[in-house]
């Protein structure tokens, strides 16, 4: 567009407002067209420091990278409007989110979680946690039992929803009733959906978490997290924390994960149908045990997430329990063709692993199978290939799987054996 003057300047942005639907918040919300050149695409600061224009005032918003980036300033938004929320902030990984939040509570602080929660969330609350005074409760069935672990120093329950590697799911709202009725805060770890599938705080959660390095990224290519709620004082709280502790993640992996965000829609909706094609072909294979995801009408908790989840979706994870054991679940990674044997999810590509020796090795054996992690347990993660590739993939690599194990060592559908000791926790 042309000024008054006859000088060409940058045509405005058009921000979206709540009235507009996903794909629209998606795509332009946090993207300010580049006022000096008129840019679509927001470009990469990479500068850690800003020009002040004298002592204390800065130029604009930015003063040092640390405390606050354009690029993490824009995403943080994205996010915020996707998850409903008043403010979002950014984390150098979904762990360290984790981390900050804890961090927050003071000595002598009480948490209750669910049992099932990602190996990396149950390190930190068994072992670093408690070292700095904050003790966890951790309970399988959190709806049915919360008041009987609530104390007087409870200060924070923690829920994951869709459960991993287990998919079981919480119903948010009731366990909220119950926490807010003692003034307690409710955290959603909302990675296993993403904010196109679940929004926790519409369902009364004051913080929602995400591992960003998921399906919020989507392209295998970042590590980061990021924490949305509506609280001014916990903004004033963890702002000051990522602040001083500085787990902030770089401008460039800020401007990737905004990329990211902007197709979140499409990728979801892509590896939810994936998803539910593959767990109706297992549930239907003589080599399946059984099949653990959110979309299937056989999933005990199916109710929960036709009331939770957009339009009932199941989202594109799952896992499944192979005849055969612990071996068999080896050999069935070891024959996919299109599923890559890898940690993480919610990638553009499929993924396959064994929990019980990769991302919750580090859960003693007793405490993994008390929540449904047996030895036999296999993770998916359903990227966007097309669904016919993925299930005769998936049929494939089970019959080869299962014939491949003798009788002898646990075909008849047993646990089977778990030779790893060691695991990194690290989705």
């Amino acid at each position: 567009m042309t000024a008054s003057n006859g000088e060409r300047v940058a045509t405005p942005p058009r921000a979206p407002t709540p009235i507009h639907k996903f794909g629209t918040l998606a795509v332009h919300a946090g993207s300010p067209h580049d006022p000096v050149t008129g840019a679509v695409i927001e470009p990469i600061s990479l500068s850690t420091t800003f020009a002040q224009t004298s002592v204390g005032k800065p130029v604009g918003a930015y003063e040092y990278s640390r405390s606050s980036n354009p690029n993490r300033h824009n995403f943080e938004k994205a996010v915020a409007a996707l998850e409903h929320a008043k403010h979002a902030l950014a984390f150098a990984s979904g762990s360290a989110t984790t981390a900050i939040i804890l961090q927050s509570l003071a000595a002598g602080s009480h948490v209750i979680s669910v049992s099932d929660v990602y190996g990396g969330t149950h390190r930190y609350f068994t072992q670093v946690a408690k070292a700095h005074g904050v003790k966890v409760t951790f309970t399988p069935e959190i709806e049915v039992d919360i008041s009987q672990h609530i104390n007087e120093n409870t200060k924070l329950v923690w829920i994951e929803t869709p459960s991993n590697p287990t998919l079981r799911l919480v119903d948010i709202r009731a366990v909220v009733t119950a926490a807010h009725a003692h003034g307690i805060l409710v955290v959603v770890d909302n990675t296993f959906l993403s904010p196109y599938v679940q929004n926790p705080l519409d369902l009364g959660a004051d913080i929602v978490v995400h591992s960003v390095t998921k399906y919020i990224n989507g392209h295998s290519d970042v590590v980061m997290g990021v924490a949305a709620f509506n609280s001014d004082e916990l903004r004033t709280r963890l702002s000051f924390l990522q602040n001083a502790i500085g787990a902030v993640p770089s401008a460039f992996d800020s401007w990737l994960a905004h990329r990211g965000l902007k197709t979140l829609h499409l990728r979801a909706r892509e590896s939810t149908k994936n998803a539910t094609a593959v767990s109706t072909a297992l549930e239907a294979s003589s080599n399946v045990i059984a099949v653990n995801y959110p979309g299937l009408a056989s999933h005990p908790h199916r109710s929960i997430a036709l009331k939770q989840h957009r339009d009932g979706m199941g989202g594109g994870m799952l896992s499944f329990r192979i005849r055969g054991g612990h071996a068999a679940a080896e050999l069935f990674c070891q024959h996919t063709k299109i599923f890559t044997l890898a940690e993480s999810l919610g990638g553009i590509e499929s993924l396959v692993e064994v929990p019980s020796s990769m991302t919750h090795a580090g859960i003693p054996k007793a405490d993994r199978e008390a929540v449904g992690v047996f030895d036999d347990l296999v993770r998916m993660s359903c990227g966007i290939e097309d669904s016919d590739d993925l299930v005769a993939d998936v049929l494939q690599a089970l019959e080869k799987a299962v014939a491949g194990v003798a009788p002898e060592n646990g075909a008849n559908g047993t646990n089977g054996t778990n030779g790893a000791v060691n695991g990194t926790d690290s989705a």
